[in-house]
């Protein structure tokens, strides 16, 4: 099975998320003056946290390793993690994916508990499907059925998907061949003329032309940073990924220096690059800054290792495994402290250099 590409994807993930959120929200000349270069952890005193970014990718794995092959069960899982989570307090979570959390607990069903948005959210935990699942067409179902479950609008899907099929890329091929990929995700979405296939050609143009993944964004309207809204996050991603398929820290840097919303954007490129490069190809200072708990980067390979596990097929077939468990206190408790570390950098941000 994908070991090498599940493990990678998952940790790939959650450096570019720790790496990507103090800059979070800045647009990309505030962020060097107050920050400086994205090439260390600087949450809190060196070291870095994870946000929601990859706690859904963790929520994924879970819940695919409770259903490795039936949908609906997944969906069910997912969506029972969702409310719990949700009841955890977790600091900056999405609109649209709150609103669905609330009406998951009021008793809607995950297939119609999503709301109308083209966020980010289905996008952020959409490359370990990619890395984890061979069977094309499940891989696409998972999907689906993840983005549902909080996005309804089609763009949100949509750029799941692509990125999903570009991490499922990334750890199939050694060298990318974007016109492949292309192809893959036409056909995924029954070759519509979307403006997100136009943008992500325009992408593919630029990163073939060796123009910066600052200059196209600039070139895209979002010099002021990358926003939350898939049409924009998508196709900036693809650009990091395709400008340095196997150069982890140069994928990751490019989309953090965009500014905006840097940790979605940097857990996005993180795990597709990561899927294919694996963990050896992560920077181990990058891996051993993250200070967090109870996910903790030991938990989270211990789970992508138990995902991958689950994975292997047999002459039975993939059987159902017991996730992982994560005490609720302990996430509260992180939760609150997290809380307050946001704080600090929200006051520190009203402070100079502007």
């Amino acid at each position: 099975m994908h070991y090498k590409s599940i493990v990678g994807c998952m940790l790939g993930t959650a450096v570019g998320d720790a790496l990507g959120l103090p800059y979070e929200g800045l647009p990309p000349d505030r962020a060097a003056r107050l920050l400086g270069p994205p090439t260390r952890h600087r949450f809190f005193l060196g070291h870095g946290m994870i946000s929601d970014d990859t706690e859904h990718t963790c929520m994924v794995a879970q819940s695919l390793m409770e259903s490795p092959s039936d949908v609906n069960q997944f969906a069910k899982r997912f969506a029972w993690r969702l409310r719990w989570w949700i009841l955890g307090l977790p600091a900056g979570v999405g609109k649209a994916t709150a609103r669905s959390g609330i009406k998951l607990w009021l008793g809607a069903k995950p297939q119609t508990s999503g709301v109308f948005s083209a966020g980010n959210g289905p996008a952020m935990r959409a490359a370990i499907f990619g890395a984890a699942i061979d069977d094309r067409s499940l891989m696409l179902d998972f999907v689906r059925a993840s983005s549902r479950l909080t996005h309804s609008d089609p763009k949100a899907e949509q750029g799941a998907i692509a990125v999903a099929l570009a991490a499922r890329h990334a750890r199939t091929f050694p060298m990318v061949d974007h016109k492949l990929w292309l192809k893959d995700v036409e056909k995924a979405l029954n070759n519509e003329q979307s403006e997100l296939l136009n943008r992500i050609r325009a992408s593919i143009d630029s990163a073939q032309s060796n123009e910066s993944t600052r200059d196209f964004a600039d070139s895209q309207g979002l010099s002021r940073g990358i926003t939350g809204y898939t049409l924009h996050t998508v196709p900036l991603a693809v650009h990091a990924w395709l400008s340095s398929p196997n150069d982890y820290r140069q994928a990751v840097t490019s989309i953090i220096e965009c500014g905006g919303d840097a940790d979605t954007t940097a857990a996005i490129v993180g795990g597709i690059v990561g899927a294919g490069v694996g963990r050896d190809g992560i920077p181990t200072k990058w891996l051993d800054g993250i200070q967090n708990w109870p996910r903790s980067i030991m938990w989270i390979e211990h789970l992508a290792e138990k995902l991958a596990d689950t994975l292997e097929p047999t002459s039975l077939g993939r059987t159902p495994n017991k996730a992982p468990w994560i005490n609720p206190l302990a996430v509260v408790l992180r939760n609150l402290a997290f809380l307050m570390i946001v704080l600090f950098h929200g006051f520190r941000r009203l402070a100079p250099p502007y």
